[in-house]
């Protein structure tokens, strides 16, 4: 289980029809990252990644950037830190 309050905070828009692909690749990697859709009209997701899992995350992202399934990838102070 993630604890997203200790996590590295991430959104980004996926492409609109590679968002079910997209949730099912970030859930074949076993506690890499918890996500949950912030806007469906523009497919933004918010994304929270372990410390200890960021760096696999960011090379999986690197992968679906040059496929041009994830677009403007950011990393954001997370929302649930008080």
């Amino acid at each position: 289980m993630i604890d997203t309050n200790f996590s590295r905070y991430y959104q980004a828009n996926i492409e609109k029809s590679k968002g079910w692909f997209f949730v099912g690749i970030l859930r074949s990697y076993e506690n890499i990252a918890f996500d949950r859709t912030l806007d469906k009209q523009t497919a933004l997701f918010e994304i929270f990644v372990p410390q200890d899992c960021e760096a696999e995350f960011l090379d999986l992202m690197q992968l679906l950037i040059d496929r041009q399934i994830v677009k403007n990838l950011r990393n954001l102070p997370n929302r649930l830190q008080c």
